[in-house]
């Protein structure tokens, strides 16, 4: 979990940026999980993964809707390359036959880990407007996290079984 930037220095817009690229980062990852896992019929991984999908998609356009309100078409200067993992679920979490409960853990850890990075940004920014912004977020990311945990909860038994695949028809991860 990582950025190339020195967070104490970041404007207003520079932090809705990157805010929402790590809601685009996570998306990005979670649409690869979904694709790779596919659906199996019902709730499962895949469609645990598609619905992370949108949830970050839309977290995203609401955050370029703020920045655009405060900012218009003023460019960015900020791209993905200068963040890495900071939402984004670990790469080699998803795996065939995964069950929807440890699908939903992966989401779970996901949302501690951009808790954990506004958390831990917050006492080197100085910016005021850019510590409510990150207070905002980190508490959105609390939110998220018993949201999934609440969600996890009424799962039924079954969604802790791993599911079965037939080995000839199920694409490589």
């Amino acid at each position: 979990m990582s950025t190339r930037l020195d967070l104490s220095k970041l404007s207003l817009m520079d932090a809705l940026d990157l805010a929402k690229l790590i809601e685009m980062e996570a998306c990005h990852r979670y649409q690869m999980f979904a694709t790779q896992l596919g659906r199996t019929g019902g709730f499962d991984a895949g469609a645990f993964f598609a619905t992370m999908v949108e949830n970050e998609a839309k977290h995203g356009q609401e955050l370029e809707a703020r920045r655009n309100k405060l900012f218009g078409d003023t460019p960015s200067k900020l791209t993905l390359d200068d963040l890495y993992d900071v939402e984004a679920p670990d790469m080699g979490a998803p795996r065939r036959g995964m069950s929807t409960v440890e699908a939903f853990e992966v989401g779970l850890a996901a949302e501690k880990k951009a808790y954990d990075f506004y958390d831990m940004a917050l006492p080197g920014i100085t910016d005021p407007d850019v510590i409510e912004l990150f207070t905002e977020l980190r508490d959105e990311e609390l939110e998220h996290v018993e949201m999934l945990k609440e969600a996890m909860a009424k799962l039924p038994e079954s969604a802790s079984s791993q599911v079965e695949f037939d080995v000839d028809e199920t694409p490589m991860l």
